[in-house]
């Protein structure tokens, strides 16, 4: 986690693989995390990006990544609530039981 947080200090980029329920971070673009996923066999249709605040615990969903005028997602923000939460699930799963504390 300290290393994906070296970017931007107080959240990190992601990208998260829902049907692999997996995700990449850090950097300072979504698409360099989609580009790690991708080549790891993930398919696009199944990558969304997000910001993961660790200190709140909390997720954001916006990331140009995102805007998908073919899946019904034509800003940045992903649209569908429930899509929102299977990222955040995943998300939670993955990285919310870090000590950040320690870090």
């Amino acid at each position: 986690m300290s290393e994906m947080m070296e970017s931007l200090e107080s959240y990190v980029k992601i990208a998260v693989d829902i049907e692999k329920k997996t995700l990449a971070g850090g950097g300072t673009l979504h698409a360099d995390c989609e580009s790690v996923l991708l080549e790891n066999g993930s398919i696009q249709r199944d990558i969304w990006g997000a910001d993961w605040i660790p200190f709140l615990n909390a997720v954001t969903y916006e990331s140009l990544i995102n805007i998908r005028p073919s899946q019904q997602n034509f800003t940045m923000e992903v649209a569908d609530p429930d899509l929102r939460n299977k990222i955040e699930k995943i998300v939670l799963d993955l990285l919310g039981g870090v000590d950040y504390e320690e870090l």
